[in-house]
Order: C-alpha cells, then sequence, then structure tokens
C-alpha cells in the first residue's frame, strides 16, 4: 500500500460551499485592514456585525418568532467567541499586514490538539504534531525573529490570541449544530458578538469615530458577508465534522494573501515560507493514519 492511499479524501455538496465562503472570507482581511484608517477595531467589528444581524433578521424575520431559550444561549456563548476573534484580530491589523494576520490566524487548527492535550490530557496523534511542528516552525518565520530570539509584535500577539477564541467558536458551532434552528441562532450570534464588541470599546479607549463613506461602505459589504459566512457555517457544520470544517478553512489565509498580494502588500519571502509552512501544518495536522486492514490467517482463508 503506498504512502497516499493510505489517506481518503473526498468532498460533499456542504464540503464544497464552505470552500466557497472561505474563499469570501479570505477576502474580506484586506477590506478590514483598510477600514482601521478611519474606525477604532472595536467599534468597526460591532458595526460589522450588527449590520450582519440587521440584514438576517429582516431575512428570517417570521423564523424569529419562535426563538427558544436554548438558542439565546448558544447563539450568546458563539456571539461572545466571534468578538474576541475578530476584534483581537481587527485590533491587531492596526499594525500587520492583511496578509500576515491571515497567516497567524490560520494557527487555531494546530492550537486545538496541543489545548487539549495540555488541558484534557488527550494526546496528540502522530499527523497533529508533525503538523504542530510545521505551524509553530512557520509562525517564527511569519514574525520575523531577531537577535535568534522570537519577537512578536503587539499585533501579531493579538492575533495570535484571536486564534483561541476562533476555534472556541468552531467548537461551540458544532455543539449545537442540529439541536438549534440555524436562521435564528445565527441572528442572536452576530447580535450578541455585535454588542460584545461596542463593550469593548471601553476598555480598549475607542471614541465613535467620525462618519465616512468608506466606513459605511464597508460595515454594510463586510456585515453581508459576515451574515453569509456564518449561516453558512451553521447550515455545512450539521453533517460536516470539526475536523473537516477546520481542514477547509485552512484556504482561507491563502486567498488574503492572494487578495493582498494584488493590492500591493509585499511580505518578505521567508514571512511567505512561514506562511506556506502554517498552512501545511494545518492540512497535515488533520490527517488521519488508516489503519491497516488484518490479513487473515491461512486458516482463515481456508475456511
Amino acid at each position: 500500500m503506498s504512502f497516499l492511499s493510505r489517506y481518503k479524501f473526498s468532498l460533499s455538496s456542504q464540503e464544497l460551499v464552505l470552500m466557497l465562503i472561505t474563499m469570501v472570507w479570505g477576502s474580506t482581511f484586506l477590506a478590514v485592514h483598510h477600514a482601521m484608517t478611519v474606525s477604532g477595531p472595536f467599534f468597526f467589528v460591532g458595526l460589522r456585525f450588527a449590520t450582519a444581524a440587521l440584514l438576517l433578521a429582516l431575512v428570517a424575520r417570521k423564523s424569529l418568532r419562535g426563538l427558544t431559550l436554548a438558542e439565546c444561549r448558544a447563539g450568546a456563548a458563539i456571539g461572545v467567541a466571534i468578538s474576541g476573534g475578530y476584534g483581537l484580530q481587527t485590533w491587531g491589523m492596526q499594525t500587520i499586514e492583511s496578509s500576515q494576520s491571515a497567516f497567524i490566524t490560520a494557527l487555531y487548527v494546530p492550537l486545538v490538539p496541543l489545548l487539549q492535550w495540555l488541558f484534557l490530557r488527550r494526546m496528540p496523534g502522530v499527523m497533529a504534531w508533525v503538523g504542530i511542528v510545521l505551524a509553530f516552525s512557520g509562525l517564527m518565520l511569519l514574525a520575523g525573529p531577531k537577535s535568534g530570539s522570537l519577537s512578536f509584535s503587539a499585533g501579531e500577539t493579538a492575533t495570535l490570541l484571536s486564534t483561541l477564541a476562533i476555534a472556541g467558536e468552531i467548537i461551540l458551532i458544532s455543539a449545537s449544530a442540529g439541536k438549534v434552528d440555524v436562521k435564528r441562532v445565527t441572528v442572536v450570534q452576530l447580535a450578541a458578538a455585535s454588542l460584545c464588541s461596542f463593550m469593548l470599546m471601553v476598555p480598549n479607549g475607542e471614541a465613535v469615530p467620525a462618519s465616512s463613506p468608506y466606513l459605511w461602505y464597508s460595515a454594510l459589504g463586510l456585515g453581508a458577508a459576515s451574515a453569509l459566512i456564518q449561516v453558512t457555517m451553521n447550515w455545512a457544520q450539521r453533517s460536516v465534522s470539526p475536523t473537516r470544517a477546520t481542514v477547509i478553512y485552512a484556504g482561507e489565509p491563502v486567498w488574503a494573501g492572494i487578495v493582498g498580494r494584488v493590492a500591493g502588500e509585499r511580505l518578505p519571502g521567508v514571512a511567505l515560507l512561514g506562511g506556506a509552512l502554517i498552512v501545511a501544518g494545518v492540512l497535515i495536522s488533520e490527517l488521519k493514519l488508516k489503519k491497516r486492514a488484518k490479513r487473515p490467517s491461512p486458516a482463515e482463508r481456508q475456511s
């Protein structure tokens, strides 16, 4: 049996849809990066998700009448995770390139098995360890080590911390998948993410920015994209496992890098190599070795 034949790759219609929204997701990084020139991070995230919640509530207004307490709880928990993930990520984009942010964000995938080992004593498999080593090697190159030691900027550190919240979002979505109405829980989580983000303006010392066309256009466009992304994630992850979903989401930094490159962002060659190692680590960490089928003994073959 060859090495490649030990792995099985197949795509369902839900997974193909997730691949499509991953392209959309990756393209939003540059828009957010530019929006930081006209707004503070938490106000923008709050405005973005308020717009998304309003747009989706208008579309799903009839189904909202059946909103349950369980859906409110699930949506609120997911919304807090979304706010933490997107808020820290957006805060970091005040000082780092959008493509760099996207590559660091992808680290949430190999981080999950590592955290499970540290806190739940669940030892990662061989491929997970390989992925972790590759991803963190890529992080070292992407962050730009100085004088033989890593030196993370504030923006890189905030983006790295955001990966923990994003991992939590994926897990919470999967935990409630199939138990709640997709449209209703998505409206709640978007509204909760918006409210939480606006509240975080206070400790961050943010003021409401001056109104500008770019601010409102960005909030409307990204709000619509966020609504589409969250509904699709909730719908697709009813039948797609967290492992399969995170492998697909690994394409996000690739698309962000392509969009950033077209827009004129030029990461150093060593940073691009680091980004490639992170994506490779993400993919490899989710591979599962197939067990070899036990060969029947001569006696079993004769029976």
